[in-house]
């Protein structure tokens, strides 16, 4: 369940929490979110900018470890929402995303993770992701495929192009 805290015209906080929270601990996020009453919808119809849904950010890892030292339990996630107009692009879309309301779907990921791919070219590979594997480094992973006896994953060779 997602719980909802501020003003809507200008910044929400929304809480995922495990169970229900009782008036007490209620009244414990009142104060950590700057005395912002809790939005009494299950839902609120406005454009805000927040992180992506996939991205748990810095911010809320520290805010659901405050709620942890306060004795709040059951806090899941804690990010923050802007409230913006429907025409605002003033964000990152590498880290930001622009949502038409909050619901309680603001934090669930549909996305199915892609096959694991093994790789037949090596070299090939890394000319199409761009991977600026040398030449000896292909050398390296096409005799580590032989000496393994299978061939290396997009993510082994992906992997050990970043280490290098």
């Amino acid at each position: 369940m997602i719980l909802f805290f501020g003003n809507p015209s200008k910044k929400v906080f929304a809480v995922q929490v495990a169970n229900e929270l009782s008036a007490e601990n209620t009244k414990k996020l009142n104060w950590l979110f700057g005395n912002q009453p809790q939005i009494q919808q299950t839902s609120i119809d406005v454009f805000f900018v927040g992180p992506r849904a996939a991205m748990i950010t810095p911010w809320s890892t520290n805010a659901v470890e405050i709620t942890q030292n306060m004795a709040i339990e059951g806090i899941i996630r804690i990010e923050e929402f802007y409230a913006v107009s429907e025409s605002s692009t003033d964000f990152d879309p590498m880290i930001s995303e622009k949502y038409n309301g909050l619901n309680q779907d603001i934090y669930t990921i549909n996305v199915q993770p892609e096959p694991v791919l093994e790789i037949d070219d090596i070299a090939a590979y890394n000319q199409q992701e761009g991977l600026a594997l040398n030449d000896e480094e292909i050398e390296y992973l096409n005799k580590l495929s032989i000496k393994l006896e299978r061939k290396l994953t997009d993510s082994e060779v992906f992997g050990f192009s970043q280490v290098n």
